[in-house]
């Protein structure tokens, strides 16, 4: 058969639709109920013969029909009351014959799977619950991970009674490992074995992670087909993702014989929701463990998941202290560095090495490539360093980096081993370190190059497990948990010194700009001044002549004065934006009359209303202080009053009110204008705000400086506005007691 053929054949095997069987085994029963009219959907072919029903008894009929009027009475009671969980598993009867019935429900329906009642076989005198209660205290007396996994295999064997029970490990690659075993002395050993991860497809292994409990009491049983095989509501086939009836694949059914095993029992273990292996139970004959044992054995999982998962953080906890040594020595290097924080790595090689126990290291700093150790070429180097920015985790590690990288394949005897991070884009920084191939000898349970033969055109598990041992190429030393927490570690040490230094940078910035700001306005304003004096001086001389020239001269001083001024306003607003961005625009507060403040104002802007025939009125209640400071005060004033009267129409009306609001005395300004535009509003209060206004006067730092010197107050400065109707501008100051 070709390569080809046999690789679809694999792959129709991996999408084997092993959630929807469309039958159960044999050794109970399954029903399926619609909670809405409480009737049977579907039945599996055996039921009435197993539940010792009438023969007219069929799906699509009233569940009472099934169970009887006071066991559906019964039943439904108890789901109205509590989980399906709690209430697992439920008793019911059958003429002369109990029954356990484990209740769930899944895609909108309630299943009801039925196993007759077994007795329990003795267990040493004692009652499950005694049994049970000191297997799991042997288990948390478990000082290392062999004591626990010896301890678990032999106690689910005298348990339940089969042949073999072992601890299967799933690895990176996703072969599994045979960690420990208990079995009966005429059986093959499989500890330490390896089987390849094709033995259990990933479809099988999510089915694994959604159930603690897979059992086949006979892998040579016939499967019982669902009625109808659809279902009636949707038409489609039903989901038994959760039911323990489900009928398993033909293929692993045959696989588990060939392995010489007639019944088989899987115990899930997870560590932080994932797969990490399994407790796999085998026998050469028939076994039908009950529910009882079935449900102590799940609780044995569920202890041995949470103990492995205590006892391997424990363990890569003691690694990582191992390192803090090594991590305190790197972390303050990248702090203390001149440049980029990764310099510091560099000037510790040996201690970047021993980190991660590797033979050599990569640091990347933008255009720069420093090598360490045994590495790849540069060129190797950059290229594996862009594959890493493309994986999704923080920190990229394997033991095969030829599986996961092709070109890696080339130089597996210096990087068959990748441990790496590299900071979020767009820095183009990162840190690789490398292990060369280890070559072993690995021992398999079968040939691993012969998982699945063809028989008839048919894809069949293999049928040897002898012993095979292969000679392994381009895998390195595994990296530890304690490699990886280190890595992780110094990763997120390197991503606070370089936020740190990014701070420190824009804060020296702001410093700096603020310096320079400061300078100018101070080097500008005594030279502006001599200009504005000058021009002056020139005016009043050209006042005596009438000549043309004269004119033109004295309109081009005008210019000039005009131009002088708004540069010694620009320069005031640019010291003042510096100083509320650095939180140091400092006010004197001090007692002052609302009333004085409004005539001051008046005074110096009623013209500009008239020159426009604008309405200006300011009113306030009598005897009405602040505590402010009048100069930074007058200048928000001005400012928002000269805004409303720049902006309001001839003829139009602005009025400014001051009234108490609480603690605060709250001043308004009210126009007549056009108003403002509502996608605009939200940001009249940012810098150069006129930009987008479409204002070509002024500087666009008004508001904002406005909004700062009433926030130093303590107050706050909004706006409202409704355009064709007008604006109102609103700032607090504090009450003066």
């Amino acid at each position: 058969m070709s390569e080809q053929r046999l690789d679809a054949l694999v792959q129709n095997c991996a999408n084997e639709p092993i959630r929807i069987p469309g039958a159960i085994q044999p050794h109970g029963v399954l029903l399926t109920v619609d909670e809405m009219s409480w009737s049977v959907q579907q039945a599996s072919a055996n039921a009435a013969a197993v539940l010792a029903l009438a023969g007219d008894v069929a799906p699509g009929q009233a569940l009472s029909r099934w169970l009887g009027e006071e066991q559906a009475r019964r039943l439904r009671l108890v789901l109205e009351t509590e989980s399906t969980e709690d209430i697992n598993p439920l008793s019911l009867s059958f003429g002369d014959q109990s029954f356990d019935c484990l209740v769930h429900r899944h895609d909108g329906l309630l299943f009801l799977e039925l196993e007759a009642l077994q007795p329990l076989s003795p267990l040493a005198g004692k009652s499950l619950d005694q049994r049970l209660g000191r297997t799991l205290r042997r288990m948390q007396s478990a000082k290392t991970l062999a004591e626990l996994y010896t301890i678990s295999v032999n106690e689910v064997r005298e348990l339940t009674g089969y042949d073999r029970v072992l601890v299967y490990r799933f690895q990176e690659q996703g072969h599994g490992q045979v960690i420990a075993e208990s079995a009966t002395p005429e059986l093959d050993a499989y500890q330490g074995l390896f089987f390849p991860a094709s033995d259990i497809p990933q479809q099988a292994r999510e089915l694994y992670r959604l159930n603690w409990l897979r059992i086949i009491p006979d892998a040579a049983y016939v499967p019982v087909p669902m009625i109808p095989a659809l279902r009636p509501d949707n038409g489609q086939a039903l989901d038994m993702t959760y039911a323990v009836l489900r009928s398993v694949s033909p293929i692993h059914c045959q696989y588990i014989q060939n392995m010489g095993v007639r019944s088989s029992m899987s115990i899930s273990l997870l560590k932080n929701d994932r797969l990490w292996g399994l407790i796999s139970c085998g026998n050469r004959q028939p076994l039908h463990v009950p529910h009882a044992l079935r449900a102590a054995c799940q609780t044995i999982g569920q202890v041995l998941s949470m103990q492995i998962s205590a006892l391997e953080d424990l363990h890569a906890q003691h690694q990582r202290e191992a390192k803090a040594g090594l991590l305190d020595t790197l972390a303050r290097a990248m702090s203390e560095v001149e440049g980029d924080v990764y310099q510091g790595l560099i000037e510790h090689p040996e201690d970047l090495l021993a980190l991660a126990d590797a033979d050599g290291a990569a640091v990347i700093i933008e255009d720069r490539l420093h090598l360490i150790g045994q590495c790849p070429t540069p060129e190797q180097v950059r290229a594996l360093q862009q594959w890493v920015q493309q994986q999704p985790e923080t920190t990229v590690h394997t033991s095969s980096l030829g599986e996961a990288f092709a070109p890696a394949k080339d130089y597996p005897h210096l990087a068959s081993g990748l441990l790496a991070f590299s900071l979020p884009k767009p820095i183009d920084n990162a840190v690789l370190w490398f292990r060369p191939e280890v070559k072993s000898s690995v021992q398999w349970g079968g040939d691993p190059d012969k998982t699945k033969v063809v028989v008839a055109n048919r894809l069949r598990p293999r049928e040897s497990f002898e012993a095979w041992k292969q000679e392994v190429a381009g895998t390195a030393r595994a990296w530890t948990s304690g490699d990886i927490y280190a890595v992780s570690d110094l990763r997120r040490s390197a991503l606070e010194s370089d936020l740190s230094r990014q701070v420190l940078r824009e804060q020296d910035a702001v410093r700096a700009r603020d310096e320079l700001v400061a300078v100018v306005s101070h080097d500008l304003r005594s030279p502006l001044t001599v200009i504005v004096m000058q021009c002056g001086m020139m005016q009043r001389v050209i006042a005596a002549d009438i000549s043309p020239s004269s004119k033109r001269l004295s309109s081009a001083v005008d210019t000039l004065q005009r131009a002088s001024g708004r540069m010694t306003n620009l320069l005031e607003d640019l010291l003042d934006t510096s100083k509320i961005e650095a939180g140091r625009y400092l006010i004197a507060p001090h007692p002052l009359e609302v009333s004085q403040l409004f005539e001051d104002a008046w005074s110096l802007l009623m013209p500009l209303a008239l020159n426009k025939f604008i309405d200006l009125t300011f009113s306030s209640e009598p005897q009405l202080k602040i505590m402010a400071d009048t100069e930074r005060l007058f200048q928000v004033l001005s400012n928002l009053v000269g805004n409303a009267i720049k902006f309001t129409p001839k003829e139009g009306r602005i009025s400014v009110t001051a009234t108490v609001d609480g603690d605060f005395v709250a001043i308004s300004i009210t126009d007549s204008g056009t108003g403002i535009d509502p996608e605009q509003l939200p940001h009249v209060f940012e810098r150069y705000w006129r930009i987008r206004e479409g204002n070509p006067s002024g500087t666009g730092l008004g508001l904002y400086i406005s909004q700062g010197i009433v926030k130093a107050h303590g107050g706050e400065l909004t706006a409202s506005s409704e355009p064709g109707v007008g604006s109102v501008f609103r700032f607090t100051v504090p009450l003066a007691r």
